[in-house]
């Protein structure tokens, strides 16, 4: 009965995610054909998401270990174990944000239009993808666009879900580009909604984040990076359940 439940919600989640979606998509379609309207359209992903939340139960709450500013360019690097941890930062971003994701999203029926567009795609398997992607955000980043990224790369397969090893990139890119590294623990979402919710189904109720305070890279070095790589996932552990 229990299963039967969730997958009934489940479902009903997608019905509002699709649903939003289609009534917000004439302006995700206009405001991501260019650069100066990136802030409306994520103006317009997060009150999609909000709605979403709202009307299938399922709640963000999010501690701050420090007052982010709302006008700094950040690199937030999260664990990853559910697709809800897009949501989770769309509510919480500022400004001109972008993901970076695996190439198979720009695919995605919902993601894609974004993924084409405002958002990086990069294939794990590619070293040319990845040399390119992480090119494209460190330019975006000197245009003022936080980047969100999740350093894991995938959610992995276990269940219930370990923190697996970081890939090198936003690492060294922190350090490049002189920006602020958030880590940022999603403790129990996958309690919620693990992955895509297929196996398990999803259920209503309170996903709590914890931001860490941000880390000045200005004074690091870039044979610091697996210092900081190592800083970060230590960080994030620390607050998962």
């Amino acid at each position: 009965m229990i299963y039967f439940l969730r997958q009934v919600h489940r479902i009903w989640f997608l019905f509002w995610i699709l649903f939003f979606f289609a009534l917000f998509y004439p302006i995700y379609y206009i405001t991501s054909r260019n650069e100066k309207y990136y802030s409306t359209l994520n103006f317009f992903r997060k009150a999609n998401s909000f709605l979403c939340s709202l009307f299938s139960g399922v709640f963000f709450r999010y501690q701050y270990e420090e007052k982010l500013n709302p006008k700094q360019t950040y690199i937030y690097c999260a664990n990853h174990t559910s697709n809800l941890d897009i949501m989770i930062f769309c509510i919480m971003g500022h400004g001109k944000f972008h993901f970076m994701g695996k190439d198979e999203l720009l695919n995605n029926p919902v993601l894609g239009i974004f993924f084409k567009t405002i958002d990086i795609s990069v294939n794990r398997d590619s070293k040319i993808s990845a040399f390119k992607a992480f090119k494209k955000a460190g330019e975006n980043l000197e245009k003022g666009m936080s980047l969100i990224i999740f350093p894991e790369g995938k959610i992995d397969d276990h269940y219930p879900p370990k923190l697996g090893e970081f890939k090198n990139g936003p690492f060294r890119l922190a350090i490049d580009k002189n920006i602020p590294l958030v880590p940022v623990s999603i403790t129990n979402v996958w309690k919620i909604n693990w992955d895509d919710g297929a196996k398990y189904g999803s259920k209503p109720g309170i996903c709590d984040i914890y931001v860490h305070k941000p880390i000045n890279t200005s004074i690091l070095a870039d044979v610091d990076s697996d210092v900081l790589k190592e800083k970060v996932y230590r960080l994030i552990d620390s607050k998962l359940v």
